[in-house]
């Protein structure tokens, strides 16, 4: 990768210029232009820049508190995934600036290998999306996007932060835009010792350490009123030592590499839309079973990616869109028996939105998917919205969705399984919206059935292998409620989540390990004029470790809050101050991983 690392350096030297101009117009470039149509019919939490910096530690903090998902971590900094509506992390689906990133080996992504000051914000979208998101695209998807703004002038960013257990966080953002040209650049470096103690549980996290750095690139020029044409790159470079039980036992670590390029050319009249994307996404990873010795097994993996987003309006009410994918997937691992191997997949999807009314919203797609030696299912959307009245809104989405076999599920030696089925499932919720004056109220009941789901238990033999012989059924409801109110100088906010799910294995009728019952989370912060305050808490309930749902074994049920400080100095300086664990709680994601006590940080914000 050493190219593409010169080869962006040589970018940074050439944008790193200080312009002094201001524009009063205010225009932002956002990537992924789907997922806007998609807050009219589905849940989508949006987490900014401010909401970020209150969890700075990584993604998994910042979704543990700030969203319904439920994340099983290895402990602190170290393997991490999601569970949406009592799905896997398979059937997430991580998408950057409107790309599908999740990997080609495994089928998901390591929350805590994705670097959270990378992005300009999160969305979080509950519910199916393989109509426009593709596979994996099941139980939700985590929406990783980076925005250019024009008219804006010169702008910087700088943050810094230490906390305990030597933690180190940095951040560099600088950008310049006016009318024609878009140009942003940032950087951010964590490092952490994490050798964190739990006595309660006899348990120090050692070999814990990390440390990552992510570079990130984007530029947008506007050829003229109708064309403009944006870039995006990203470069990320980590390095997790993981936890052992005692100094005794062997030191590993595993590093990642990952390279991500995207263009866009967006062409727009009156009555058409069109965007057209070429993208090139290469990972590498090493695992080391002895940090001290040559890597154990590793591989790498490039995606070759050509995208076309077609919209036609054909009046203020009717609106069709069609959007074809090309993309080439080639693998090669190290000790793992997968040599060089490709797969081409493409798919066709068209979708239509009708709005009879300024009250009522439609929406329908469909779907092909074409890949490569594997038999595709035929998907569907279809999604629904009345305003009854000023206060309440009915919202209703039904989907078919899926997920196609990983190369590891394929041709990992030994026990890759070449005749496996993709995954699929058919979901529907029903969404009831309430606001009245500064309250939001969001309550959704859901439904998904999975069939064909991949799993990896020893064969005859004795070798893990995995093979389709789960079909889930999970239902719940996912319920929040927002404030917001700003009266002077003064600013308050506050939401509470409550999250109920009830996932079971049809045929032996248990529930699914790491998926708990109950979920609270909620978020409050109050602002003056240069002060601000704020508290977060999660409340986890019991969660079984497997599926024999042996209550001796399950994770047990917690309360973890945190708390903070923002002082504003003069015009452009915030420094701030939080403690994590408040209450100390010794609690567990992950059987054996104990999470920190409390623990705290300090930071510095500057804008100019």
């Amino acid at each position: 990768m050493n190219l593409k690392y010169h080869f962006s350096s040589v970018l940074l030297c050439c944008i790193s210029m200080s312009f002094a101009q201001e524009v009063a117009i205010d225009t932002v470039y956002i990537f992924d232009s789907q997922l806007k149509n998609s807050k009219k019919f589905q849940k989508i939490s949006t987490l900014n820049e401010e909401d970020l910096l209150k969890n700075t530690a990584n993604i998994s903090d910042v979704l543990r508190f700030q969203s319904s998902v439920y994340i099983k971590e290895n402990g602190r900094g170290a393997v991490s995934s999601p569970s949406f509506r009592g799905t896997t992390a398979q059937q997430t689906a991580f998408i950057w600036n409107g790309i599908n990133v999740n990997s080609i080996f495994l089928g998901q992504g390591d929350i805590n290998n994705l670097n959270l000051l990378g992005y300009d914000q999160l969305e979080v979208k509950s519910g199916g999306g393989s109509v426009i998101y593709g596979s994996g695209a099941i139980g939700g998807s985590i929406h990783m996007n980076n925005e250019l703004a024009f008219n804006k002038g010169f702008n910087t960013t700088l943050f810094s932060e230490f906390g305990s257990f030597n933690t180190f966080n940095s951040f560099l953002k600088s950008s310049y835009s006016d009318e024609k040209l878009s140009v942003k650049v940032s950087g951010n470096f964590v490092k952490s010792d994490n050798d964190y103690d739990v006595p309660e549980k006899n348990y120090t996290n050692l070999n814990g350490e990390y440390d990552n750095r992510n570079f990130n690139l984007g530029a947008a020029y506007r050829i003229n009123s109708k064309n403009t044409i944006s870039w995006q790159t990203q470069i990320y470079n980590g390095v997790q030592h993981y936890p052992i039980f005692s100094e005794s036992v062997t030191k590993t670590k595993y590093i990642a590499d990952t390279f991500r390029s995207l263009v866009n050319w967006n062409f727009h009249t009156e009555k058409v839309q069109n965007i057209f994307r070429l993208a090139y996404l290469e990972d590498e990873f090493q695992y080391f079973s002895n940090i001290n010795k040559a890597k154990s097994s590793g591989g790498s993996a490039k995606i070759y990616l050509a995208k076309n987003d077609f919209n036609y309006i054909l009046n203020e009410k009717l609106t069709f869109n069609f959007i074809g994918e090309y993309q080439l997937n080639k693998g090669q691992g190290f000790q793992s028996g997968i040599t060089n191997v490709e797969r081409n997949a493409g798919s066709i999807a068209g979708l239509v939105r009708w709005n009879p009314s300024q009250k009522v919203n439609f929406e329908a797609g469909l779907k092909k998917d074409f890949v490569e030696a594997i038999e595709t299912p035929v998907l569907y959307s279809f999604s629904g919205k009345v305003n009854v009245n000023n206060w309440y809104s009915l919202i209703f989405n039904a989907s078919k969705n899926f997920r196609f076999p990983s190369f590891n599920d394929l041709y990992w030696q030994p026990g890759g399984n070449l005749d496996l089925k993709s995954e699929t499932s058919l979901q529907a919720d029903l969404g009831n919206r309430f606001q009245y004056k500064n309250f939001k109220l969001n309550v959704t009941p859901f439904y998904i059935n999975i069939e064909n789901m991949i799993r990896w238990l020893p064969n005859s033999g004795g070798i893990w292998s995995p093979s389709n012989i789960n079909n889930v059924e999970s239902y719940g409801l996912e319920s929040q409620l927002d404030f917001v109110k700003d009266f002077g100088k003064n600013n308050a906010k506050f939401s509470l989540g409550y999250i109920y799910t009830n996932s079971k294995n049809v045929e032996t009728n248990r529930f699914l390990s790491y998926v708990p019952k109950n979920k609270i989370f909620g978020n409050a912060s109050y602002r003056y004029d240069f002060i601000e305050i704020y508290a977060q808490g999660m409340f986890n309930g019991l969660t079984f470790t497997s599926e024999d749902e042996k209550l001796g074994s399950a994770l047990k049920s917690y309360f973890v809050m945190n708390a903070g400080l923002h002082i504003k100095i003069l015009k452009h300086y915030q420094i701030g101050f939080k403690a994590n664990n408040l209450f100390d709680q010794i609690y567990e994601t992950t059987a054996y991983f104990p999470l920190p006590k409390r623990n705290y940080a300090a930071n510095l914000l500057i804008n100019f």
